[in-house]
């Protein structure tokens, strides 16, 4: 799926990632997926930059028995780095959930250029 990098392509990217996933008996939460997908869409809106207009890139695939989603954006993978907020502060735990939430995640140089963000779900699907 590509997006703008607006904030209502969170609630679009949640939507079509659900609506997607929901007809397939995941062993894995649904909910816990689509929580890490807004994570990665609202850091890649963000953080992603480029002096020309530019889109969000969403991918999700089945590997084996596992989910991966990988979210690209044109910023620079050495800006991606877990946070340690302050208790007080709004921001900065959406790279902590996902680091819970998933079997793995990764930060590497996009094949597209900019930065891809991926999370993978291990037996996401009975095989």
């Amino acid at each position: 799926m590509t997006l703008y990098p607006e904030a209502e392509s969170v609630a679009r990217a949640r939507r079509r990632f659900r609506k997607f996933l929901e007809p397939y008996d995941l062993s894995c939460s649904l909910d816990d997926c689509v929580l890490m997908i807004s994570e990665l869409v609202t850091n890649a809106i963000l953080y992603g930059e480029a002096e020309e207009a530019w889109r969000v890139r969403v991918e999700w695939w089945q590997v084996g028995a596992s989910l991966r989603v990988d979210v690209h954006n044109p910023g620079f993978p050495a800006n991606v780095r877990m946070r340690q907020p302050a208790a007080d502060e709004a921001h900065g735990r959406g790279l902590r959930l996902v680091n819970e939430l998933a079997s793995s995640w990764s930060a590497e140089p996009s094949p597209l250029g900019g930065t891809m963000v991926s999370f993978s779900m291990d037996g996401a699907w009975k095989v």
